[in-house]
């Protein structure tokens, strides 16, 4: 098993990197002529949101036309509309206890369920929650959805993604942890909890294992390790039971010396996939073909969101919110 690297490292690497308060800009490199039928020439990347401390998870939640992002130091999750911008939509959102404490203990990677539902990756409270209480009147009420493996509690889950069979599967990362003395589990995995609500663990070999999901044709799982020595993407076959075999990597960004760690990603329809990486939002086919990069200057990307027609792109970047209009 694998010992736990520093706690928050990869998150103190890109906090850090955005200490001061710029505002980003983006240009778009076209390795593929493939992209230009994804982002069109003249694509802008916009601000949109600002002010925040360090923003992760975005959702697009198409029934209520908003998008939630979470603010992790903030232990805050925020909601973003056309009409009304920037509101508190949810505080507490990731602790939600009574002793004070610091670090990234809010929110991170959020899921909405295929009723409807909020799932939550609680740094915090060290579990995967669901709001109790309606998107359109929320209120901070949780209930567990996953909190422990093998009796113990997890570390911090960061990010989830759930198969077409009601399996969930979701990273473990240490990020959360107020300190490495509160570890009950001695290495960073990714799990699967399946419909009858056992969690099984898949893998204990990535350091620092991040952003999860799953390609269109439900045949192949994807996990980014923000290791800063290991930057890369792995991609894992499932088997009909829901386990993983041949896992290989996707795609190795490690020789990248531009600012940033392999962190949160989303999978369009077409299985092209729209991650954040070392300098911005790298982008690559199915096959792990790289067709571009959306390279930010100013600020660090920690995830991404896409619109349901794949059409719009959310970007999380520190003290920011952007948005590309793709085509």
């Amino acid at each position: 098993m694998k010992k736990p690297i520093l706690t928050l490292i990869g998150f103190a690497l890109l906090y850090s990197a955005g200490a001061q308060d710029i505002k980003p800009t983006a240009t778009v490199e076209y390795v593929s002529e493939e992209l230009s039928g994804i982002i069109k020439k003249d694509a802008k990347v916009e601000v949109i949101a600002e002010g925040f401390q360090f923003t992760e998870g975005p959702i697009w939640v198409a029934k209520e036309k908003m998008l939630l992002l979470s603010d992790v130091p903030a232990n805050t999750i925020y909601k973003w509309t056309e009409a009304e911008g920037k509101e508190v939509f949810l505080k507490p959102g990731g602790y939600t206890g009574t002793t004070e404490r610091g670090g990234f203990m809010g929110s991170n990677g959020l899921l909405l369920t295929p009723d409807g539902k909020l799932w939550i990756c609680q740094h915090g409270d060290r579990r995967i929650a669901e709001l109790n209480t309606s998107l359109s009147d929320p209120k901070p009420e949780y209930s567990t959805v996953a909190g422990e493996y093998d009796g113990k509690k997890l570390n911090s889950p960061n990010d989830l993604t759930l198969s077409k069979t009601g399996n969930l599967y979701f990273t473990d990362p240490s990020y959360g942890l107020a300190s490495d003395s509160k570890k009950e589990i001695d290495y960073q995995g990714v799990y699967k909890m399946d419909p009858t609500g056992k969690v099984t663990m898949l893998l204990d070999s990535i350091d620092q294992p991040n952003g999860i999901a799953i390609f269109p044709d439900q045949k192949t799982l994807l996990v980014s390790n923000s290791d800063p020595e290991k930057k890369r993407w792995y991609a894992y076959d499932l088997a009909k039971d829901g386990s993983i075999t041949s896992g290989r990597i996707f795609y190795d960004a490690s020789n990248s010396s531009e600012p940033g760690l392999c962190d949160g990603f989303k999978i369009d329809k077409k299985g092209n996939v729209f991650a954040s990486g070392p300098g911005g939002i790298w982008i690559f086919n199915k096959s792990g073909e790289i067709l571009g990069k959306i390279k930010l200057e100013g600020a660090t990307a920690a995830n991404c969101a896409l619109t349901p027609d794949g059409k719009t792109l959310f970007i999380t970047a520190e003290k920011h919110l952007l948005r590309m209009k793709m085509r």
